[in-house]
């Protein structure tokens, strides 16, 4: 049978060459040179009271370690932002500088373009971990035993920092690797190389920390378990319900969830064989939404289309996001949401209706349209799933108090699956560091 094209009908693997499919996945935004690196810490202002550090939600010290480099000390830059985002590494990568940091600039309000503080980050923090150095030492043994659930973003934090005190870390994860969503959920072209599995080898290297993967929250341990055996214990399980639809057919084949594809993707030795539709229907409007979108795209697919049931700036994804979305060819068709999937037996159209919102609520025209589709993605959020019993909840997620305590004494919750804050790698080391501030201090008598 010969190899497919992007004018193949139906879901198909190799719409692409290997070449092809090696340049777009290709890193979204390659490294800096240490002479471009220079030049571009040279724009800073070194602002005090900088509004960048404000506006990171792990409050480095931005204009610090943009000094550093500039006077030559990357590494000692590093340390600098390890030591507030110890996966500086990875945020410098996947976070949306762009609304955050480098959104409040001052080179941006003067000039409309920022200091590109992400990839300084990348450059400082690269260069730490290409020398294999880590830049932190244990304190001494403190005895204490404390169980982290979820190797994600939270959990890696959260385990790194309690180490460092002292504690004994057991980290374990429902999946065959850690990383969480730095492993299995980010576009491939925002962490090339087997980045993230890099860096937790390299967050590892603190010691103290014993990782046990395929072990699941209320499957193979309960929080009951946990509390009679550890000191402490840390919930950092993440999101992992899908939202239905609720549109009539979505049951078809075809039909899928965008994070099991972002997923597949990420874990495939050869993206070759990462099949993919003709005609591509992604509804939602996060980061989810475009990653698998553009992902689409590049694997080959010919028609790409986001739907997503509100206005574009209420969009999730940034401007950035959805700008590198229609750079790619993926159209994206704002203000209609879902009526029914259409196909015998697979999926062949996806039906909209358009929506207009007034005063916030969101109400259908009746006007509906078609879009041609043999494969649709949902990227319409993600719920929480298996919370223990006995945890109170709030909005869904569990409640937690500024430091990540829970309404159980001895047990913490921080990331995606606890109440307040972004959905952000970078809220979510925040969340875990913080947590583990509180649990240290707590198992040393500080509370």
């Amino acid at each position: 049978m010969p190899d497919a094209t992007p004018l193949t009908p139906g879901i198909a693997p190799g719409r692409l060459s290997a070449d092809a499919l090696s340049d777009n996945f290709d890193d979204l935004h390659p490294a800096y040179a240490p002479h471009e690196a220079a030049v571009a810490a040279d724009r800073c202002y070194f602002c005090h009271d900088a509004p960048c550090v404000t506006a990171c939600p792990t409050d480095i010290d931005i204009p610090l370690f943009i000094r550093q480099i500039q006077t030559g000390t990357p590494e000692a830059a590093a340390k600098t932002i390890l030591s507030q985002n110890i996966l500086g590494g990875m945020c410098a990568r996947v976070c949306p500088t762009e609304t955050l940091c480098e959104e409040v600039c001052v080179r941006e309000a003067a000039e409309g373009k920022p200091v590109e503080i992400g990839r300084l980050q990348r450059f400082a923090t690269d260069t730490l971990m290409g020398a294999g150095k880590h830049p932190f030492t244990r304190a001494a043994d403190t005895g204490k035993r404390v169980a982290v659930v979820g190797a994600g973003p939270a959990g890696l934090s959260c385990a790194h920092r309690l180490a460092m005190h002292g504690h004994h870390v057991t980290l374990l994860d429902a999946r065959p690797k850690a990383g969480g969503l730095n492993e299995f959920g980010i576009a491939a072209y925002k962490s090339t190389d087997e980045f993230a599995a890099k860096e937790v080898d390299w967050l590892l290297q603190i010691g103290g920390i014993t990782v046990e993967t395929n072990k699941q929250l209320g499957r193979d341990v309960t929080l009951e378990a946990l509390q009679g055996d550890y000191d402490a214990v840390f919930l950092g399980i993440g999101l992992t319900g899908v939202n239905a639809l609720r549109a009539d057919g979505e049951d078809k084949e075809g039909v899928s969830d965008a994070v099991s594809f972002i997923a597949d993707l990420r874990q495939a030795g050869d993206l070759a064989q990462i099949p993919v539709g003709r005609n591509v229907v992604v509804i939602g409007g996060g980061m989810t939404a475009v990653d698998a979108a553009v992902q689409s795209k590049l694997l080959g697919a010919e028609n790409v289309t986001i739907v997503y049931r509100r206005g574009l700036d209420q969009m999730g994804a940034s401007k950035f996001e959805q700008d590198l979305a229609t750079s790619k060819g993926v159209r994206i068709i704002p203000n209609a949401q879902p009526v029914a999937v259409h196909g015998n037996g697979a999926v062949a159209e996806a039906e909209f209706e358009y929506t207009t919102s007034k005063d916030g609520t969101l109400t259908g025209s009746g006007e509906t349209f078609r879009i041609k589709a043999d494969q649709l993605f949902k990227a319409i959020g993600q719920t929480l799933n298996g919370a223990p019993d006995g945890l109170e909840l709030e909005g869904r997620k569990i409640a937690v108090s500024g430091t990540g305590a829970t309404s159980v004494a001895g047990v913490w919750a921080g990331g995606d699956c606890a109440s307040g804050g972004d959905d952000l790698t970078v809220t979510a080391v925040a969340e875990g560091r913080d947590a583990a501030e509180d649990i240290h201090s707590t198992l040393m008598g500080g509370n």
